[in-house]
This record gives C-alpha cells, sequence and structure tokens, in this order.
C-alpha cells in the first residue's frame, strides 16, 4: 500500500525491486516504473517509452539504461532521454529511499507523465 511520508509516497520495499529489473506502481496518471541497476542505483520514470508508449517496465535494464521491449529505444534511466540517433524523452520522477522504503515525490506523482 502506498502511504503518504511528507511530501513523498511510499511505494515499496528496496528488495521488491530485483536487480536489472523493475516494478510498476499504478497511478491516477499512469505507470511509474522503478527499475534498479546492477549496481543497486534506483531510479523511477513513467512507464512509457516516448517512441510509441512501449512498457519500460517490461525492457532490459543494462547499466543505468532500459531498452524498451517493442522497437529496441534504449532510454536513459538517469535522464528519461533516448539514446543514440533516437529522439524523445520520458520523465523522470525524484525518487529517495529512506529506511529501506522507497519513495517518490507525491508533487510529480500527482502532476503526471506530461507535466
Amino acid at each position: 500500500m502506498n502511504a503518504m511520508v511528507g511530501e513523498w509516497l511510499d511505494v515499496g520495499s528496496v528488495e521488491d525491486v530485483p536487480r536489472r529489473g523493475a516494478r510498476t506502481i499504478a497511478t491516477g496518471q499512469g505507470a511509474i516504473a522503478v527499475f534498479k541497476a546492477a549496481d543497486g542505483t534506483l531510479f523511477a520514470l513513467w512507464d512509457r517509452c516516448p517512441h510509441r508508449g512501449g512498457p519500460l517496465s517490461q525492457g532490459i535494464v543494462h547499466g543505468h539504461a532500459v531498452t524498451c521491449p517493442l522497437h529496441n529505444w534504449v532510454i536513459s534511466l538517469e535522464t528519461g532521454t533516448a539514446q543514440g540517433a533516437d529522439k524523445g524523452c520520458v520523465r523522470k520522477l525524484p525518487l529517495k529511499v529512506e529506511d529501506g522504503r522507497i519513495c517518490l515525490s507525491a508533487q510529480a506523482v500527482a502532476a503526471g507523465p506530461g507535466a
């Protein structure tokens, strides 16, 4: 269950996200994908590739990037921008970890993917 902690939304345990994988959080604005890189770094992006809306959470995580499962666009987890010759950007959400819990900016979640 998601709980508000000040201006942050608790969305789950760090342990719930597999290394080189993702977990999704459903919101009224759409799905958010929380990714964990092989080095344990966590990232949160809206779960829609800027190309054709593919589910980034189902892509392959490599380094600090994810490859969209639909058309192989590579998206930076650090910035949300498409890499290489591809153009586009998916909005990244502020994320912090407190006591092993993943917290997202409540304001960014409420603003939605197009803000």
